[in-house]
């Protein structure tokens, strides 16, 4: 089966988010730079484009420069959490220079799209009572940040 890369188009700030991320993610690194050579005497030397490994995903940042597109939430890459530290570190971390939006879902600097999802979220919206599972996602639709403790709290009231 053929390898799938993730590819982003910057305007000049490949290599700048290509860093960025791979300071965000623990298991992650730097796959290399591509640098426009004399075939561009204007660009000769500027990157091309950055490679990068978040855990087990590969991506390439291009610089393509200016367009009439940008990046939008039609497309995001969800961050599944294990507990609430991982929840903060990722939140907090991408939306440092972003903007933050409901549902565990966030736009970084660069105006990427992630979802900060805990596992927990994605159990609780499984439940097989549905009565817990609507409590779950009422809270859910309630929060900004998802807090895996609200949730929990959420799916075991039980209104009188």
């Amino acid at each position: 089966m053929p390898k799938t890369v993730i590819s982003l188009w910057f305007d000049t700030e490949a290599e700048e988010a290509a860093r960025f991320y791979t300071s965000v993610w623990p298991d992650a690194e730097m796959l290399g730079t591509l640098r426009y050579g004399p075939e561009d005497p204007q660009r000769e030397g500027q990157v091309l484009t950055a490679s990068f490994r978040l855990g087990d995903t590969e991506y390439m940042a291009l610089n393509g420069g200016k367009q009439d597109w940008a990046f939008s939430e039609a497309i995001s890459f969800m961050i599944l959490c294990a507990d609430q530290a991982e929840v903060d570190h990722y939140w907090e971390r991408l939306t440092d220079g972003g903007e933050e939006s409901q549902c565990g879902w966030l736009k970084d600097r660069y105006g990427v799209s992630w979802q900060v999802t805990p596992v927990r979220l994605m159990e609780l919206q499984s439940d097989p009572d549905p009565d817990r599972r609507q409590r779950a996602i009422q809270a859910m639709f309630t929060m900004r940040k998802i807090v895996i403790a609200d949730l929990e709290r959420a799916a075991d009231s039980v209104s009188a």
